[in-house]
């Protein structure tokens, strides 16, 4: 098998899912266009060297729909022969993305590939392809399909996690990117334009930087009365040992929606003469994993525990963590499971602050931890994201 190379990794920022967001305007293909076209510039790559662009896309519908790997390709006026294919794993599906490109080029399918993931909240709203596991509650509970929030909170009452403790969670997330924002760390952002609200949109706008712990006390729960609807009984009943669920996650310590597209350029060895530049980082190792349907969002924990055993390393070995804040009850079970140390946890905030463009937010992931990583010299990095159902995934990853 050859090895698999990350030559770069950029991202457009992420604006808030609402029609005055930044990036509103433009459509999922105008959004990945300008991206390709950025990342072409920055590693001269000729665009007859692509095999393939693998795009994670949880909402495939209306613009999202019909492959919108392959569309973005022939709307870019990239070369025909270039293949797509979007995938979903739903929130961990930009990292899959990454693996399956990985695994093209490792194979000598492929000399290049873009891989990446796009997700336009504010345009493609979640859940509007009318997921029959989502919306048909005796379906969804025949699959154990439950909404993610419900997960979280099932997740707080068996890891005994606080409302204040949660808030916590939130807060430091907010200070973080807000100090990673203001000092320049997200390397990754390229500028975007949005001709229709004469913008060019350069920075994240979901962050809260000023927000207080008091002010995030002071929210209702998100999910209590969906629990009242027969997703506590399921819960309860699935794990007897509780006797009551705990519903601390709120709009404050909950991921936030927003849009956005990432894309990463892997290639093998070769790409490095052809393109006269070093690649920034190498794939080491990938890994999926699913868990208790019922908890949703331990899939990010039970795929990292696995990528760590088959790379036969410990938690302390890696020097930075990028994991999937996917609500704040999962931030501390990730912390405790792995015995991740609070200084190389999502050093730069997470989707708490930053957003979370479902099917884009592995890929960006992957770009914030390798900026991270040669910002501050350092070696090995792991990224991982659940999705629904306990699923998760994770890469392995290390500068070069």
């Amino acid at each position: 098998m050859k090895e698999a190379f990350i030559y770069d990794a950029i991202r457009s920022p992420r604006t808030k899912a609402k029609d005055s967001g930044g990036l509103h305007d433009l459509t999922p293909q105008e959004l990945l266009k300008q991206l390709y076209e950025h990342l072409r510039q920055r590693t001269d790559l000729n665009p007859d060297l692509i095999g393939e662009i693998i795009l994670g896309c949880v909402t495939q519908h209306g613009e999202q729909a019909g492959n919108i790997a392959k569309t973005s390709a022939l709307y870019a006026g990239l070369p025909s022969h270039i293949g797509g294919m979007t995938v979903s794993r739903f929130c961990s599906s930009g990292i899959d993305a990454i693996s399956l490109a990985a695994l093209k080029i490792g194979a000598g399918h492929e000399q290049a590939v873009i891989a990446g993931g796009v997700e336009m909240m504010s345009r493609v709203p979640m859940l509007s392809d009318k997921a029959r596991a989502f919306i048909d509650p005796a379906f969804a509970a025949q699959c154990q399909m439950l909404m993610m929030g419900s997960g979280a909170d099932l997740i707080a009452s068996l890891y005994d996690v606080s409302r204040g403790q949660a808030d916590a969670i939130a807060l430091q997330s907010q200070q973080r990117a807000a100090r990673a924002r203001d000092e320049g760390y997200f390397a990754s952002i390229v500028p975007l334009q949005n001709p229709d609200k004469n913008l060019t949109v350069t920075r994240d706008e979901c962050i809260r930087g000023d927000m207080t712990i008091e002010q995030l006390a002071g929210l209702p729960a998100a999910f209590a009365e969906l629990g009242t609807k027969g997703v506590d009984q399921a819960q309860l009943a699935g794990h007897p040992q509780l006797e009551a669920i705990s519903h601390i996650h709120t709009a404050g310590n909950s991921p936030a929606m927003c849009d956005g597209a990432a894309v990463l350029l892997i290639g093998d060895a070769a790409l490095a003469n052809t393109l006269g530049r070093k690649p920034r980082g190498r794939i080491l190792g990938a890994a999926t994993a699913s868990t208790d349907p019922l908890q949703v969002l331990t899939g990010c924990v039970s795929a990292t525990e696995r990528l760590l055993q088959e790379q036969g390393i410990g938690a302390d070995q890696v020097d930075l963590f990028e994991l999937h804040e996917a609500f704040a009850a999962t931030t501390i079970k990730a912390q405790r499971d792995l015995g991740i140390s609070e200084d190389k946890l999502n050093v730069n905030g997470g989707v708490i602050a930053l957003g979370h463009p479902m099917g884009a937010t592995g890929a960006m992931m992957a770009g914030t931890l390798l900026d991270e990583l040669e910002r501050r010299e350092l070696r090995t990095g792991v990224v991982a994201a659940s999705g629904a159902a306990g699923s998760g995934s994770a890469l392995l990853i290390e500068t070069v």
